[in-house]
């Protein structure tokens, strides 16, 4: 009990101290990940990429930027924040895709069939919710730990150490993330094979690589003005005052 009042307490702390844009950002592109995975982008004999592709790097240049600053466990406590905003809203969108009401494509094309399609894509298959969901997890623990570790064994400093730290663990959680995800979905209500999923768990993991290395000097850039400006200085002080590993 008094490790979850604790623990409860830090996140409250941490909360107040994380910038809410990067914190908005992060949500967001969960959010929007979990929809977009519902439809392919591309589609050949041996390889196939969802569109939430296009986006699950924005959610792990901010892990990666708040991992610089306030550590691997605010890292991971702010993307089980996200993980259950998504569940929220999932469940919301269930909810009002269960109403009698139409949509409103349906007035410009007068099928009913369009309610049906649009229902079911909002209002998520059950089965999506539940890979996106344990693929996040599973994959944010794996990135805030591994880019921790790394940052502990580096001699260097600067953006090449935030580089290195990012990209390794980036390149294998994103690794992890598209492998679960098309193991528990793709696999095995898609019908993908096994060399789909493996190919597309490399092709996504690169590709969304790509896009951090494009994105990551803003991250880095950010990350330092923190630093410079103290932002966090507060939840760093608590964490240390209080034993939990920052």
């Amino acid at each position: 009990m008094n490790l979850i009042k604790r623990e409860m307490a830090d996140y409250r702390v941490l909360l107040r101290n994380v910038p809410s844009l990067v914190v908005m950002l992060f949500v967001v592109s969960v959010i929007m990940m979990n929809l977009l995975a519902n439809k392919e982008l591309f589609s050949v004999k041996y390889l196939a990429l969802d569109c939430g592709f296009t986006l699950s790097w924005i959610s792990f240049l901010c892990m990666d930027m708040i991992c610089k600053r306030f550590g691997p466990k605010a890292a991971a406590k702010i993307s089980i924040l996200a993980l259950a905003t998504n569940l929220f809203f999932c469940l919301i969108l269930k909810l009002l895709s269960l109403t009698p009401g139409n949509w409103g494509e349906f007035y410009s094309t007068g099928l009913p069939e369009v309610n049906s399609a649009l229902n079911t894509t909002f209002g998520g298959c059950w089965y999506v919710v539940v890979g996106s969901s344990t693929a996040m997890l599973v994959s944010a623990i794996c990135n805030s730990a591994l880019n921790h570790a790394i940052a502990k064994r580096l001699t260097i400093s600067g953006f090449k150490a935030f580089a290195i730290r990012s990209y390794v663990s980036t390149g294998i959680a994103q690794f992890v993330d598209n492998l679960i995800f098309a193991l528990i979905v793709s696999h095995t209500f898609f019908g993908w094979t096994w060399v789909q999923v493996l190919l597309c768990s490399v092709t996504g993991a690169v590709m969304e690589l790509l896009c951090e290395v494009i994105f990551s000097p803003i991250g880095y850039k950010v990350s330092q003005d923190w630093e410079k400006e103290k932002v966090g200085n507060q939840y760093l002080e608590y964490a240390s005052k209080n034993s939990v590993t920052a």
